[in-house]
This record gives C-alpha cells, structure tokens and sequence, in this order.
C-alpha cells in the first residue's frame, strides 16, 4: 500500500510543484516552506440497543459496500463535537432523536470515498433513545433493522472498523 502523502502533489498553500516528503508524517514545500501533516479524519458510530436486547443495524444505500451491514453513523463536520456528531448523525439516517451517548472505544480504518483513502479513526459511542416510532431509513441508508445480539454476525458488515466494532461488542 502506498503512503497517503504521495496522493498529495501539490503545496495546499502556495500550489507549488515542490511538495516533498519531510518525514513519515508530512510534506514540506520547498517554496513556501509550508509543512503539511497528514492526519486521520474523525468520524462516530452509533451503538443503539432496544428493550429486547437488540441492536439498530442500517443496511448501506451507497459505496463503498453497498448493500452491507452497517452501524449508523458518518463523518464529524468542522466545528462539530463527537456528541454533536453522533446525535447530527442518527437524526439524518435513521430519524430517531438521542438522549445521550456514551465513548465506547475507537478503532482505525481507511474509508475509501470516490477512489480516494480516507484515513479515519471511528469512535464508538452508546446511544439511548426512548422513542423508536420515527424510525425511518434517511440519506445513505437503505434498511434499518434490529438484530439480538446473539444473531449479529461480523463477517455481514461490510466496513472493516465496523466489523471490528461489532466483534470487540460481541466479546465483552
């Protein structure tokens, strides 16, 4: 796999042409002299269980792995805190208000959007809501459902953070 930095060829400042490798962890432009670190975007992921035991699944509406399991959440916008995030992102895809969330742990991953890696680090967040009757599959979901946790199968999520989300939430 090649280093992210190479998909970045050009001074982000000035536009130069000589944006080279200062280190492991950024680019440097030798015109300008701006230093360019690269860093994981920050996105949230939604544990939502019911009364019986069960956990909100969305089904993927679009790529990458349309059509797979997958836990609601999204991307955390500029000026925006996980919470907000959270809450901002369970209102878009499933309709449902939060009452609270909780940090749960974080994993790494790489989210490949139109070609391009996005390097995130996923925080998981448990999330109650009282009120389930406006659930309704919104934006990039195509399918909400509840599954017992007994019944959650890893291999059906089709995002590798995901998939580690839901074992390490299995084996506790």
């Amino acid at each position: 796999m090649k280093h992210p930095l190479q998909q970045f060829r050009f001074c982000p400042k000035c536009g130069s042409k000589q944006f080279v490798e200062h280190n492991e962890k950024s680019k440097k432009c030798t015109d300008c002299g701006f230093v360019y670190y690269f860093n994981s975007s920050a996105a949230v992921v939604a544990v939502i269980g019911n009364d019986k035991g069960e956990i909100l699944v969305a089904r993927r509406a679009k790529e990458p792995a349309k059509g797979t399991l997958d836990l609601p959440g999204g991307f955390i916008d500029l000026y925006e805190t996980a919470e907000e995030a959270v809450a901002r992102e369970i209102e878009e895809e499933a309709g449902l208000l939060i009452n609270s969330s909780q940090y749960l742990f974080s994993i790494p991953n790489i989210y490949l959007y139109s070609g391009f890696e996005v390097h995130t680090v996923d925080i998981f967040f448990k999330c109650n809501v009282n009120d389930f009757h406006h659930l309704t599959p919104q934006d990039d979901v195509s399918e909400l459902l509840f599954i017992a946790l007994d019944r959650l199968n890893p291999a059906d999520f089709g995002l590798v953070s995901i998939r580690k989300g839901v074992e390490k939430l299995l084996s506790k």
